[in-house]
């Protein structure tokens, strides 16, 4: 699998955005500081237990993903791009396969635009997870949205 952020083909990507009252450093923080991101990183009903959280270029995250009503899921990714605050992009190691390249667009001072692109090898790699991914992760901005203003408050 490829590590790089360009799109090769729109029918194998599946891409979330969102704007949030915040500015790009607060927003890059909730995603690269592991005492934030195991609060929110999941849909709706999940919590998460992380084993490694090594934030560099090659280092690897590894953590379980535990559902709300069965299951644990186990994810590794190892980090492939960092850019502070405006990108981070990482290769999934375990199932499903893909890569993930989230950008940080200052939209004003207050206001950043979060574009989180999951991009596949295939267009039916894409597709197998596109019709129930689209939503999940609507509700992880949902959590990402009250992470934020905890973090603020503090």
């Amino acid at each position: 699998m490829s590590t790089q952020s360009s799109p090769t083909n729109p029918d194998c990507e599946i891409v979330s955005s969102r704007i949030f009252p915040v500015d790009n450093v607060l927003l890059f923080r909730a995603w690269s500081e592991p005492n934030h991101l195991k609060n929110w990183w999941g849909p709706a009903g999940f919590t998460n237990t992380f084993h490694e959280f090594d934030f560099r270029i090659g280092g690897r995250w590894k953590f379980v993903m535990h559902g709300p009503d069965k299951g644990n899921y186990q994810n590794e990714c190892e980090f492939t791009k960092i850019v502070a605050p405006s990108l981070i992009e990482w290769k999934r190691i375990t199932q499903p396969l893909f890569n993930v390249v989230t950008q940080f667009e200052i939209v004003d001072q207050h206001q950043t635009k979060l574009i989180f692109k999951m991009v596949f090898d295939t267009p039916e790699e894409c597709a197998k997870i596109k019709k129930f991914v689209v939503d999940k992760n609507e509700e992880n901005f949902d959590k990402l949205e009250i992470e934020l203003k905890k973090m603020k408050l503090s």
